[in-house]
């Protein structure tokens, strides 16, 4: 049996692409590695791991989206940071009744490229401008920078995600345009360094994800808009 298959599978387990973002950043840090070393020698060790983190930061693994109809998929990598009822953002103009948010929260070390929740069409498209605090805390929802989008299933349901600044992030990141039809598990954008993505579900529509619970984008189902169960519990093991 050839044992080159196994060895490439290896590999590509291994290196993964980069986002074409993130190209720019990894040429200042090569740099910038190169200019330590000039400086004093020891310094291209901590030029050379702080260039390591920054091609770590932007990878952009692919992924294996499940594509039953209803499943609505994470939108990030991350921890579960909350699950609430909550009204969704006013320029979202989705009304005054409170829906269930999931939040995901990223930190520098998650792979940063969103990838769309569920198959449907864009119908909604609404920057923010705001602060930049700690995108794990509950007021970052309101005080933070945001990028809202709000979607329409093809069965006429609707639904929203939401990027949000965090602390040390500084740019969101999003390729969606109105009336865009899209599909679950395709790449729409990211958020530089270390931030959030909430979604926001239909109502009466349950998540099957737990606080605490780790989300892989483009792959963990964060609920069934097919199913009226209820939502799930979870504990540490």
């Amino acid at each position: 049996m050839p044992i080159w298959p196994v060895k490439y599978d290896m590999i590509k387990g291994v290196i993964v692409p980069i986002h074409r973002e993130g190209r720019s950043f990894i040429a200042v840090f090569l740099v910038a590695t190169i200019f330590l070393w000039w400086l004093w020698t020891p310094l291209l060790v901590l030029g050379m791991v702080l260039t390591c983190w920054c091609i770590y930061f932007f990878r952009d693994p692919e992924r294996v989206t499940p594509t039953r109809k209803g499943f609505v998929i994470s939108p990030a990598d991350g921890v579960v940071q909350m699950i609430e009822n909550v009204v969704p953002p006013a320029e979202l103009a989705m009304g005054e009744t409170p829906r269930t948010r999931v939040s995901v929260f990223m930190n520098v070390f998650n792979v940063h490229v969103n990838r769309i929740p569920v198959d449907g069409t864009i119908t909604r498209l609404a920057y923010r401008p705001g602060k930049f605090v700690n995108a794990s805390l509950d007021k970052a929802s309101v005080d933070n920078e945001r990028q809202a989008v709000r979607m329409q299933t093809e069965e006429g349901q609707e639904i929203a995600f939401v990027q949000i600044a965090g602390l040390i992030a500084r740019r969101i990141l999003c390729n969606l345009a109105n009336d865009q039809i899209v599909k679950a598990g395709e790449r729409f954008g990211m958020i530089r360094f270390g931030s959030r993505v909430d979604v926001f579900l239909p109502e009466g529509v349950a998540p099957m994800v737990c606080v605490g619970q780790t989300t892989i984008a483009g792959e963990t189902v964060l609920a069934d808009l097919a199913s009226d169960s209820l939502a799930s519990d979870g504990e540490v093991r």
